[in-house]
């Protein structure tokens, strides 16, 4: 039991506590969870929070997928409006992606910089992904060492020159490699053989028409990919991540190899569980991504994917660029920027799709906190248990929210969101014990930034 000393008690009539709401108080002391009480438990000199019954309390989210851009591109996103984004989206840990940053996290130099600029700037919690390439492959030691939660790579050009894309052999030995450092490899799985006219490869006009975008990037590469992804991970033993999984005729695949024993796990995004490519109008550049959003049928076969939990996470994905570059082109797919800007908004549209098709809250909720951190390899994320850190948020699950891209704290004012009626809002967070946000107050962001900057203990091979 916590002493007198703890700073602060949140009462709730519906707290995610061991994959169940009930009531509690959670005791906050030094910036850690130091008990959970009954509801109406008394703690002496405790400041008290009491969460109106319309809301839930939940884990602060975790994010394992986004782009932050900051240094280089940092007109594009940064580590202050991407942790502010975050935040007011109930998210308090996220990690950051090795590209499309200046210099790209590919050498323990590159993260050292990264570092620099994320420190003064953030928020909320911050871990970092390191990158595979083809010039650093046999040298990812570093980069592990140096505290990197894993190693990205591409299959198809990446879009941004200075982080090439591997072949297969190149796939191999980058999985031989991590496996032996006792890492993982996190994979965007297109096959670009099976890619047709693909502006990232080619740089070729497709018009202002979705349909065209969408065949230049069909199912198929995704699925050669994946399955590419399973041989190496089953000849290497390496633990392997498929990111943005769009194609959902590659569920079979990715459930038989997890049956059979293979180290997989696979995310999906927001916008892939929510949008369909038969809505998307012409010219509508900002729902471009890569791979794809696909059409009514595939999106319902990924909702089974989340059911049945062959989807480990739903991560953003957040993918930001400027409004220049997302409209370049005047709205033809090939020449936009790709890229879905929705870090803010994950949890509400999730939840908003998922209530319309009957799916509880308790379903959906540990693929947005346990399943990202699980991927991550990040210990005392998406939990609320006693002795880990204090990262919590209120959620009002009735309340309805307009997504104005105006108002979202991103960088820049455009997302596929814009314009969306959702359900549930994001009322407050919690960061080591302190408020960082609070949607009911002005202004919303009332403290300084001090998320940490968080580093994977280095292990040895399983």
């Amino acid at each position: 039991m916590a002493s007198s000393e703890a700073s602060t008690v949140i009462r709730a009539a519906r707290t995610w506590l061991d994959g169940a709401f009930r009531p509690a108080a959670v005791l906050i002391q030094d910036g850690r969870i130091a008990d959970v009480l009954d509801l109406r438990a008394a703690v002496a000199g405790a400041e008290v929070v009491e969460v109106p019954d319309h809301a839930v309390v939940l884990p602060g989210l975790v994010d394992s997928h986004v782009h932050v851009n900051e240094p280089g591109r940092t007109e594009w996103e940064g580590f202050a409006s991407a942790t502010r984004a975050a935040a007011a989206g109930g998210v308090t840990t996220i990690v950051d992606m090795p590209l499309n940053s200046l210099p790209p996290t590919t050498t323990a130099e590159a993260l050292a910089i990264k570092k620099a600029a994320a420190a003064p700037s953030a928020f909320i919690d911050v871990g970092f992904w390191g990158g595979a390439v083809p010039e650093n492959l046999g040298r990812l030691a570093p980069l592990h060492e140096a505290g990197v939660f894993g190693f990205k790579c591409f299959l198809s050009p990446s879009g941004v020159d200075e982080f090439g894309h591997l072949d297969t052999a190149q796939l191999n030995a980058a999985m031989e490699e991590i496996a032996a450092l006792g890492s993982r490899i996190i994979v965007h799985a297109e096959d670009p053989a099976l890619l047709h006219d693909s502006p990232l490869a080619t740089g070729g006009a497709l018009g202002p028409g979705y349909d065209a975008f969408l065949q230049s990037r069909p199912a198929e590469s995704e699925a050669s990919a994946i399955h590419t992804v399973i041989d190496g991970a089953r000849r290497s033993g390496a633990r392997a991540h498929i990111l943005h999984l769009s194609d959902a005729h590659s569920l079979p695949a990715i459930r038989a190899a997890k049956s059979e024993g293979i180290a997989l796990t696979v995310e999906t995004c927001p916008h892939y569980l929510t949008i369909i490519a038969e809505e998307i109008p012409d010219g509508a550049s900002e729902f471009k991504c890569c791979p794809p959003i696909r059409g009514s049928a595939n999106r319902d076969l990924l909702w089974e994917g989340v059911v049945d939990g062959t989807i480990d996470a739903i991560v953003s994905d957040h993918s930001p660029s400027t409004v220049d570059l997302k409209r370049s082109g005047g709205g033809d797919f090939g020449l936009a920027w790709g890229g879905i800007a929705g870090l803010q908004v994950g949890l509400s549209a999730v939840w908003t799709e998922a209530r319309g098709r009957g799916i509880p809250l308790e379903r959906i909720l540990p693929l947005f906190t346990t399943g990202p951190a699980a991927v991550a390899g990040l210990t005392g994320a998406g939990i609320i248990e006693i002795g880990a850190p204090a990262h919590l948020t209120a959620f009002g699950v009735d309340d309805p929210l307009l997504v104005e891209a105006v108002r979202l704290q991103h960088k820049n004012p455009i997302t596929a969101y814009d314009h969306r009626h959702l359900t549930g809002r994001v009322r407050r967070t919690w960061l080591h014990g302190r408020s960082v946000y609070d949607a009911d107050t002005a202004p919303q962001f009332r403290a300084e930034p001090r998320g940490r900057l968080l580093s994977a203990p280095v292990q040895a091979p399983a």
